[in-house]
């Protein structure tokens, strides 16, 4: 349990150091939160479909906590080719534990990240419906997070090239986040559409936030825990497998 504590506690110091990785993490979900909920929420409101704001925060919530949980996967290229993954490695604890304390320390990073997106949203005029509700939301935030670190582990535990990974997960976050109904409502889409959004993991995530903190929702909460806790053990088990593979 130690070695997973202070790499947990290496991931958390990182982040909170590093004030440009915070500021600049959050310029992307800002434009997008800011300018879509400002620029087509009266479109919305004219189509009968209420205040976007409320249904857009918890879509860039998402896609905050998507961008950063994924991209954490690259600090483990960054590590092997500055040589502390192999000290890392050359230590007298099992791979595993180096996966679950690395991926626990990035999917804490991205679910604070989540949080400050909320915050920020709040001052926007974001109001959630029910405030007793916030720990079951932040519970769906720290399981995104887990998700989406687990996938990055396991995509950068197969390469050792960081432009190539950023190219791989750019053509892979797009679409999962484009997709998965963060921007519009997924009833009324075409079939295809809809089948594509079921197949996306983070339409589960971005749901159930929904759920929970604006009373909206499309598949209903159980469907989306149920469907968020078995990909991530899957992918937390892919991740694992992938990285006690890694040759340093």
């Amino acid at each position: 349990m130690r070695i997973i504590y202070i790499l947990w506690l290496r991931q958390l110091k990182r982040y909170i150091r590093s004030k440009a990785r915070i500021i600049g993490s959050l310029a992307q979900p800002l434009l997008f939160l800011l300018s879509f909920a400002y620029g087509f929420g009266p479109v919305f409101a004219r189509a009968g479909q209420g205040n976007y704001m409320e249904f857009l925060a918890p879509g860039i919530i998402g896609m905050s906590i998507i961008f950063t949980s994924i991209f954490s996967g690259m600090e483990i290229i960054w590590d092997r080719q500055f040589g502390f993954l192999k000290e890392t490695m050359a230590a007298p604890v099992s791979r595993f534990n180096i996966m679950i304390g690395r991926t626990l320390g990035g999917a804490t990073v991205a679910t604070l990240q989540g949080v400050i997106v909320f915050l920020i949203a709040t001052a926007a005029g974001f109001r959630p419906v029910n405030l007793w509700l916030l720990p079951g939301a932040l519970l769906i935030m720290l399981l995104i997070a887990l998700l989406f670190t687990a996938l990055g582990t396991a995509i950068a535990s197969l390469l050792d090239d960081m432009q190539g990974f950023q190219l791989i997960i750019n053509f892979l976050v797009m679409p999962l986040f484009f997709l998965s109904g963060a921007l519009f409502p997924l009833q009324g889409l075409p079939s295809a559409l809809v089948l594509v959004a079921r197949i996306d993991p983070l339409s589960y995530g971005i749901d159930a936030l929904r759920i929970l903190l604006v009373n909206l929702g499309h598949f209903g909460l159980m469907t989306d825990v149920l469907v968020l806790s078995g990909i991530t053990v899957l992918l937390l088990a892919a991740g694992s497998y992938f990285f006690s593979k890694i040759q340093v």
